[in-house]
C-alpha cells in the first residue's frame, strides 16, 4: 500500500484547517489523517497514491446510488447548460415534490433546504410555530443534526435516568447554551410506558417528539413496533406533531423509508443523504398539509435559503428519485444485503469472535462485544461494545483495501453502508477480505 503523496499533502493542509480536515467528520482515526481522493466511481474509492478500495461509507449514506452515477451526471449537466441558478423556481422543482409526495407517505407538502441539519432544525421550529408550545421530546443515542435543537445525548456518556425514566440532558457539542436543555426532554427508545408517562406529566406543554424510525446513528438499533405505535397514538391524542427523521433512513431499504417499513405515517418527515442519490447535497422538510401550512408565505414559519432548491441539486435529486422508483431497484438491494449480512454472520461464528451483525436495507452495523439479535436497546450496545476489537477489525480492512470509515472514540458502533452500484462480485470478494480479516483479530 502507497501512501506517501497522502502524507505529505497531510502535511500541507494542516497550515490551513483544524487537524488537516475541512470537517472534522472526514479524518480518519486509523491513518491519522483523511483519506485523500483522486477520483471515485460507481462502489469505489481512489486515493492520490493510486490505491483502490471498496467503499463502506458511501460519503455517511449520501452516496445511496454510486459514485459518478451516469444518469445523475447527465441530469446535472442539464443544468449546468440551463445556467445552474439558483433562488428561482422551475417545472423541475414541482415534478421532484410531485414525485415525493408520491413515494414518502407523510409527504402531502414539500419545502427543499439543504441539509439534513437545516431539515429537522426547520422541522422543530414549524412544530413549535403550529402548536405555540415550547418542549421538544428526543431520544438517547438519536442523531438530529449539528444544531442547539435537539443536539444531546447522541454520542455522549451515559447518565442515570430519574425517578420518571427522563434522562438529564448532556450536550454534544461545547458552545450550546444550558437554557435550550430547559425545553429538551430526553428518553430511552423503546419503553413505551416511560414515553406515556412523560406525555401525561407534560400534558400540553409538548411541541413535537423527534425520532429516527430506524437508529442509524448507533449502527442500526431497531424500533419496536409497538413503541413506535405507542408514540404515534400519543402525539396524535395530545396535539403533538410526530416527527421522523429520515436522513438516514430515507429511501434506505424501501422508496417509502422508515415510515413505509415500520407502517407508522409520521406528521413531518426530514430527507437528506439517499434524496441526492449520488451526493448531490439537497434536503427536504415533507408532511401533512395541516402542519406544513405553517410555513411562509402562507404562515407564519419562516424556513428558506438563498441555495435551497439549486437547479444543479433539483435535477440530480429528481433523476435520484426516479431510479429509486424503478423496478427491481429494491429487489437488487435486497439480494446485496443478504448476501452480505449472512455472509459476514457466517464469518464472524466460524471463527469464534464476539460479534453480531445487524442491518435493514443498505446500511449495517458490526456489533463486536455483542452476541444476540434483533438488537433494540442502545444502553446494552454502549455497555458491551468492544471498542478495541473494532478499531482493530477497522485498521486490518483498510489494510485489505476496504474503506469502513473509522469515526473515532465512540460510545456505539456507526451506520455503514453500501450502495446500488455495488454488485454481488463486490459482495463476494469483500467477504473473501473479511475472511483473512477475522483469521487475523481472532487469535
Amino acid at each position: 500500500m502507497q501512501i506517501h503523496k497522502g502524507d505529505q499533502l497531510f502535511q500541507e493542509a494542516l497550515k490551513y484547517f483544524i487537524s488537516g480536515v475541512g470537517a472534522a467528520g472526514r479524518f480518519f482515526p486509523t491513518i491519522g489523517r483523511p483519506l485523500f481522493l483522486e477520483r471515485a466511481d460507481g462502489a469505489y474509492l481512489f486515493d492520490i497514491d493510486g490505491n483502490q478500495y471498496i467503499d463502506y461509507h458511501s460519503s455517511s449514506g449520501a452516496t445511496f446510488l454510486g459514485y459518478n452515477n451516469p444518469e445523475i451526471k447527465q441530469a446535472m449537466q442539464q443544468a449546468l447548460d440551463m445556467g445552474y441558478f439558483c433562488n428561482y423556481e422551475t417545472e423541475y422543482h414541482v415534478k421532484l415534490a410531485e414525485l415525493l409526495c408520491a413515494s414518502v407517505p407523510c409527504a402531502e407538502k414539500v419545502r427543499f433546504a439543504n441539509s439534513g441539519t437545516e431539515a429537522t432544525l426547520g422541522a422543530i421550529r414549524l412544530a413549535r410555530g403550529v402548536t405555540g408550545r415550547k418542549k421538544i421530546i428526543k431520544f438517547e443515542g438519536h442523531f438530529h443534526g449539528m444544531h442547539e435543537m435537539a443536539w444531546f445525548n447522541c454520542h455522549t456518556t451515559l447518565s442515570e435516568p430519574n425517578e420518571y425514566g427522563e434522562i438529564p440532558c448532556i450536550p454534544d457539542s461545547a458552545g450550546i447554551p444550558e437554557e435550550i436543555a430547559s425545553m429538551v426532554i430526553v428518553l430511552p427508545s423503546n419503553e413505551p410506558d416511560i414515553f406515556r408517562s412523560c406525555m401525561k406529566r407534560h400534558q400540553g406543554e409538548i411541541a413535537a417528539v423527534i425520532m429516527e424510525p430506524v437508529m442509524y446513528n448507533a449502527g442500526c438499533v431497531l424500533p419496536k413496533q409497538e413503541f413506535v405505535q405507542a408514540v404515534r397514538e400519543e402525539t396524535e391524542h395530545a396535539g403533538t406533531v410526530l416527527i421522523f427523521d429520515e436522513v438516514l433512513s430515507g429511501f434506505r431499504m424501501c422508496l417509502g423509508g422508515g415510515q413505509e417499513y415500520l407502517g407508522v405515517t409520521p406528521d413531518l418527515a426530514t430527507l437528506a443523504k439517499a434524496l441526492g442519490g449520488s451526493g448531490v447535497p439537497i434536503a427536504a422538510l415533507v408532511g401533512k398539509e395541516w402542519v406544513m401550512n405553517g410555513l411562509n408565505p402562507v404562515g407564519k414559519v419562516v424556513m428558506s435559503g438563498t441555495y435551497t432548491g439549486h437547479i444543479l441539486e433539483v435535477l440530480g435529486s429528481l433523476k435520484a428519485v426516479e431510479i429509486m422508483r424503478s423496478p427491481g431497484f429494491y429487489d437488487h438491494l435486497n439480494q446485496l444485503a443478504d448476501r452480505l449480512y449472512s455472509g459476514l454472520s457466517d464469518l464472524l461464528q466460524r471463527y469464534r469472535i464476539k460479534a453480531v451483525i445487524q442491518g435493514v436495507g443498505a446500511r449495517f452495523a458490526i456489533y463486536f462485544g455483542l452476541e444476540h439479535t434483533p438488537i433494540y436497546d442502545y444502553r446494552q450496545v454502549v455497555r458491551h461494545f468492544d471498542f478495541d476489537m473494532n478499531q482493530r477489525f477497522l485498521r486490518k480492512a483498510f489494510e485489505k483495501y476496504l474503506y469502513i470509515h473509522d469515526y473515532g472514540n465512540k460510545l456505539s458502533p456507526t451506520h455503514h453502508g453500501f450502495t446500488s452500484a455495488h454488485t454481488l462480485e463486490d459482495i463476494n470478494e469483500t467477504l473473501t477480505r473479511c475472511e483473512d480479516i477475522f483469521k487475523l483479530i481472532s487469535d
